[in-house]
């Protein structure tokens, strides 16, 4: 029953430059002192949220994979985030879970943002991902995926923490927020929120408002209002379950049944 250290990286990036992306992330990377068990960077890490998939988008087991794979091996932890990824004549926005032996796993996002029309530029995912990691069940989803309910529905305590990576526009900066929390709550889960700064190559602006809420809702690190940080917590799986016991809401959750 051992405690959870994750570690995310709230930054800038730039506007489809994965070249200064990745060697922006790997020097921040190495300024987290001590052993951490995830590293979480933001959605599109390597390009920002463009639509020029066509472009940017690189093959599995290229380069951003092959770097993923290096910091984990270099850190011990397993790093997260997710970039474009051109398969079988498809795009798919992918976050990656790369683990330090080399394994992986991916999720490709469900939800596409269809206000930044990437609905027709991207395919959908279909299937969640679970990852099982140091004694905890870990749930990575991307940005929009927060607004479904749904979607992260924790089916019979099926997961101990979510994670959402994100490029969340400042605009909707307190529906960010306030979803996190209402996700931790309705699911009696951690729940880890990774969000950008800056302004990307459209105009558009992100506040970062990256974060951690305990399964109460209680913020456990607050939002961080656009700054450059790289920050470390610690999860408690006894307050998890010590919590779940007392107030075993779960037990009378809907069954969600579809047609």
């Amino acid at each position: 029953m051992q405690d959870l250290t994750v570690s995310f990286l709230q930054s800038s990036l730039y506007w489809e430059n994965s070249v200064a992306n990745l060697a922006m992330f790997e020097e921040q990377l190495w300024k987290i002192k001590g052993k951490t068990d995830i590293l979480v960077l933001p959605e599109m890490f390597t390009t920002g949220f463009t639509m020029n998939a066509e472009k940017y988008a690189e093959p599995m087991n290229l380069t951003t994979f092959k770097w993923m794979k290096q910091q984990a091996a270099q850190t011990g932890a397993a790093v997260v985030g997710s970039f474009i990824v051109k398969e079988k004549g498809h795009f798919y926005n992918r976050l990656l879970w790369m683990m330090p032996d080399g394994n992986f796993h991916a999720y490709d996002k469900a939800h596409l943002f269809r206000m930044a029309n990437e609905q027709l530029v991207f395919t959908a995912g279909t299937s969640k991902l679970i990852v099982h990691w140091k004694g905890w069940k870990i749930f990575p989803l991307i940005c929009y995926d927060l607004r479904f309910p749904v979607w992260s529905r924790n089916k019979n305590n099926e997961y101990d923490v979510v994670l959402y990576v994100a490029n969340w526009p400042t605009a909707r900066r307190e529906a960010w927020k306030i979803l996190l929390q209402a996700r931790a709550i309705e699911n009696l889960s951690y729940v880890v929120g990774v969000n950008r700064i800056g302004q990307d190559g459209l105009g558009i602006s992100y506040a970062g408002d990256s974060c951690v809420v305990g399964p109460k809702g209680e913020w456990l690190v607050q939002p961080i209002d656009n700054k450059e940080v790289v920050v470390t917590t610690v999860l408690s799986m006894q307050s998890l379950l010590t919590f779940r016991e007392k107030f075993p809401a779960d037990q009378d959750a809907d069954p969600f049944l579809f047609p």
